[in-house]
C-alpha cells in the first residue's frame, strides 16, 4: 500500500537554506493565514461545541488539538516535500459535528473521529485518493474553490460598508504598497495594511479589552471513545467526504493553481494520522486547508513559499500551547479588521480561482453551476455546498459537455 505514496522530488531542506529563503513576505503569508484560522474558523468550534453541550475544558482541549498537531503536520510536510502544506481542520466536518451532539455523547462522537481516521488513512496508502482526484475536471474544482473563496471578496467590501475608519485605510495601504513596486518590496501590501489596520483599531478605541484573558496554557483532555454503530453511520463516511473531497480537493486545486504539484495520497495519509492524534484529544478531522494554503502562496516565488508554511504551522503549534490566552487576543479587534485583511489577501486568489474556472474553455458550463451551487452555502444531508457544487458541475458537464470529457480521457 505505502508503495502509492510520492516520494519527495526535492530534498529537505537544512536550517540554513531555510533561513535563506525566509524574508517579510512569506512571514507575511504565514501570518495571515494563521489569522484566518484563529478568527472565524475558531469561532464556528466554540459555537458548535457550546451547543452541543462541552465543557470549557472540553472545547479548549478542542481548539488545541486543531492548532497543536495540525501545525505539526504543517511543518512536518512542508519540510519534507519542499512544498507549501499547510494542515487545519475540516469546517464542514466541524458543522456535522454539531447535529450530531444534540443526540449522541461527546465519546461516541470521539469514536468516529478516530473511524474516519482510519478510513482517511487507508484511501490515501491505497491510493485511491489520487485516482479519484484526477477524474475530476479542474475547471469545475476551480469553480467550487472560486465559489468558497468569493465570500472573502464580499466581506472585503461588506468591511468598508461597515467600519470605514478601519476598512478604507487598510485598503489605501494595500493599494499605494501594490501599486509602487519599489515600497512593496521594502514592506509587503499585506502587512502594510495589516499595521495600518492595527493602528486605527488602537486610534479609534475599538480595542475590545474585556475580552483579553489572561496568560494561560492549554491542558488537553483525553477521553477513551465509546464505538457506536448509529455514531459511526451518521458521522465517518460524511466526515472523510469533508477531508478528501471537499477540503483536500480545495487544498489540492489551490496548490496546482499556484503552480505547485501536491503530493495527494501522501497528503491523505498526513491527515489520517493527524485526525487520529486530533481525535485523542476530542478535535475534528485534520485536512489540507484550502484558504490557508491560497494565503501561502498568493505571493513571493515559487520555491520559496513554503517557508510560509513553516510560519504559518509554527504559529499554529503556539496558539495551541496558549490557546485561551491567543482566543481573547483575536476576539479583541473589531471583526471589520479580519474581513478587511482577509479580502485584501484573497484578491489575486480569487483571480486566479476564476481564470483556472473559465480561462481554458474546457467544462464552462460545469463550472459555472459548480461555483453558483456552492456560493448558496446550503447544505444536504449535513454535507457542505462545496461538494454539492462538485457533484452538479460534474453531472451537468457530463449530460452537457461530452466533448471535454473525451478530451480529458484522451489527454490522460
Amino acid at each position: 500500500m505505502l508503495a502509492q505514496l510520492e516520494r519527495p522530488s526535492l530534498q529537505a531542506p537544512r536550517l540554513r537554506q531555510i533561513f535563506s529563503d525566509y524574508g517579510l513576505t512569506y512571514f507575511a503569508n504565514g501570518l495571515i493565514a494563521f489569522i484566518f484560522s484563529a478568527t472565524g474558523p475558531l469561532a464556528i468550534i466554540l459555537s458548535v461545541g457550546t451547543r452541543g453541550g462541552l465543557s470549557q475544558a472540553e472545547l479548549a482541549s478542542w481548539v488545541f488539538g486543531v492548532f497543536f498537531v495540525n501545525g505539526l503536520v504543517t511543518i512536518a510536510m512542508s519540510w519534507r516535500y519542499k512544498s507549501p502544506l499547510g494542515f487545519a481542520w475540516t469546517i464542514p466536518g466541524t458543522v456535522l459535528v454539531g447535529p450530531a451532539l444534540q443526540h449522541l455523547s461527546f465519546a461516541e462522537v470521539i469514536g468516529a473521529f478516530y473511524a474516519t481516521s482510519l478510513l482517511v488513512l487507508v484511501m490515501g496508502a491505497s491510493g485511491w485518493v489520487k485516482r479519484l482526484m484526477s477524474a475530476l475536471p479542474m475547471p469545475i474544482v476551480m469553480g467550487m474553490v472560486a465559489g468558497v473563496f468569493l465570500r472573502f471578496g464580499l466581506d472585503l467590501v461588506r468591511s468598508l460598508h461597515s467600519n470605514v475608519a478601519v476598512a478604507a485605510p487598510m485598503v489605501i495601504a494595500f493599494l499605494a504598497l501594490s501599486a509602487s513596486p519599489a515600497l512593496g518590496k521594502r514592506m509587503p501590501p499585506l502587512i502594510g495594511s495589516l499595521l495600518v489596520g492595527a493602528l486605527a483599531v488602537g486610534l479609534l478605541g475599538q480595542l475590545d479589552t474585556s475580552a483579553l484573558g489572561s496568560f494561560a496554557f492549554a491542558a488537553p483532555v483525553v477521553q477513551a471513545p465509546v464505538w457506536s454503530v448509529g455514531a459511526l453511520v451518521e458521522l465517518v463516511v460524511p466526515l472523510a467526504i469533508t477531508v478528501l473531497v471537499v477540503q483536500n480537493g480545495q487544498g489540492v486545486a489551490v496548490l496546482k493553481g499556484a503552480k505547485h504539484e501536491p503530493p495527494v495520497n501522501a497528503i491523505a495519509v498526513a491527515c489520517g494520522i493527524g485526525a487520529f492524534f486530533s481525535a485523542a484529544v476530542g478535535a475534528v478531522s485534520t485536512c489540507l486547508t484550502g484558504p490557508s494554503n491560497a494565503l501561502l502562496t498568493s505571493s513571493g516565488k515559487l520555491e520559496r513559499q513554503y517557508t510560509a508554511a513553516l510560519t504559518f504551522g509554527a504559529f499554529g503549534v503556539l496558539f495551541g500551547l496558549m490557546a485561551p490566552t491567543f482566543t481573547g487576543l483575536m476576539l479583541a479587534t473589531p471583526k471589520e479588521f479580519i474581513m478587511a485583511l482577509g479580502g485584501l489577501a484573497m484578491l489575486r486568489v480569487l483571480q486566479g480561482s476564476f481564470i483556472g474556472s473559465f480561462g481554458s474553455g474546457k467544462f464552462t458550463l460545469g463550472a459555472l453551476v459548480s461555483l453558483l451551487v456552492t456560493v448558496t452555502d446550503i447544505g444536504i444531508f449535513n454535507i457542505g455546498a462545496a461538494f454539492w457544487g462538485l457533484v452538479a458541475g460534474f453531472v451537468v458537464s457530463w449530460l452537457m459537455e461530452k466533448a471535454d470529457f473525451v478530451a480529458l480521457a484522451n489527454k490522460g
